[in-house]
């Protein structure tokens, strides 16, 4: 087994205390990512420990891994209702909990989920908490590649930045829903809900990674421990 990194280790405590949330007979929403991949792995080992659950995953890269897992899996077809969602983020707004989502590409997927669920439980590590949303990542939009450039260019009167996000080799990321992401820079974001009308606003976007009051709780790894953030 690969050792963790001290990093790592702070996202599986984080993780491991999110997981103990989880009760026998809930659905369960599965997010995309780093941290939650370890979340993950926690799961599977409960449920092959006995635990009675079905996931809802987010993305195509989590079914696989679910499904590796022996994780049993259904859809929102067949389950409109999800008890709790595990998800991380790029970045958390300790004042508010609002979030920055989306690096993983699955930022679509991952929002029908959570605003589906009852509960949406944000596994970070500490270095993701922020003062103001944008300080540390870029804003991730999703938009339809007909006319992608058009959208753009709408968007740079919005942000300080733009590029199209591109995989190793350099060609055009495509998200599961066969779309491409836009990564805006806005640097410190002082009117998230502002900012949230307008690229809702904008022809062309599918969805943005401003995930704002929906967060439940975050549950935080850090050097002193594993804290958690409630929304008061």
């Amino acid at each position: 087994m690969t050792a963790l990194s001290p990093r790592d280790r702070l996202k599986a405590a984080a993780a491991d205390a999110a997981v103990a949330m989880v009760e026998d007979g809930m659905i369960v929403g599965l997010g995309t990512g780093s941290t939650t991949r370890i979340a993950l792995g926690i799961l599977g080992q409960r449920v092959a420990e006995g635990l009675d659950v079905i996931g809802i995953p987010t993305s195509e890269q989590t079914e696989r891994e679910a499904r590796r897992l022996h994780i049993p899996l259904s859809t929102l077809a067949q389950h409109d209702h999800i008890d709790v969602t595990l998800d991380g983020a790029d970045e958390v707004e300790v004042a508010t909990l609002n979030l920055l989502k989306g690096r993983g590409g699955a930022l679509l997927r991952e929002k029908i989920v959570a605003s589906a669920s009852e509960h949406l439980i944000i596994i970070v590590d500490e270095t993701k908490l922020v003062t103001r949303l944008g300080v540390q990542s870029a804003v991730a939009v999703e938009v339809v590649p007909f006319g992608w450039s058009a959208t753009a260019r709408k968007l740079r009167t919005l942000v300080t930045a733009l590029e199209r996000r591109t995989t190793g080799d350099g060609e055009p990321f495509i998200t599961d829903g066969g779309h491409y992401i836009l990564d805006c820079t806005c640097e410190a974001i002082e009117d998230a809900e502002a900012l949230r009308r307008q690229l809702d606003e904008t022809v062309g976007v599918v969805e943005h990674g401003l995930f704002l009051d929906i967060a439940s709780r975050v549950i935080v790894g850090g050097s002193q421990g594993v804290r958690v953030l409630e929304r008061t």
